[in-house]
């Protein structure tokens, strides 16, 4: 990899993809013809695995134009958006003297509740939210079947009486 403007600045995991994916990456099993090394190719298969992989430059723009107001450092900003914590017990360890900086309780929800709304989810967090509201579809799904059969006994015993 070429260095084309020396200490620029750290990167968010979705600068990285962005960057990798202009250069050729992609989970395509031709990889033979790329640029890439495999080094490269490894990181650009974890990071598709990552938060980083849904994301959009809006998104990020929209996320750091909101994150101001926390007066976060640039360090804890690109922590979040990488990681994108879904919880005050995810967030609270990133963010560094929260007493000292007077960021309490309702501070992390607020914080918390920007993440969720602006940062696209995890794609394994997706996954299971997929899957529980399927589940949740299933149990409902059985309950009315059962509530529907139940309902036929206590008629047929009105019949009956």
């Amino acid at each position: 990899m070429k260095i084309q403007k020396a200490n620029a600045g750290p990167l968010t995991n979705f600068e990285v993809v962005d960057f990798l994916r202009s250069r050729g990456a992609s989970k395509d099993p031709t990889r033979v013809m790329s640029l890439l090394t495999p080094s490269e190719f490894k990181v650009y298969d974890y990071l598709v695995e990552s938060a980083a992989c849904n994301q959009t430059r809006e998104s990020i723009d929209n996320f750091l134009e909101k994150s101001e107001e926390f007066q976060l450092a640039k360090a804890e900003v690109i922590n979040i958006i990488n990681i994108r914590p879904a919880s005050a017990v995810e967030v609270a360890p990133i963010i560094e003297s929260m007493e000292e900086r007077n960021f309490d309780e309702d501070g992390l929800d607020k914080m918390v509740e920007l993440v969720v709304q602006v940062l696209p989810p995890h794609p394994n967090q997706q996954n299971m939210d997929d899957e529980a509201a399927e589940d949740d579809g299933e149990q409902n799904a059985d309950m009315e079947d059962g509530e529907q059969e139940a309902d036929v006994d206590n008629a047929e015993e009105m019949d009956a009486s």
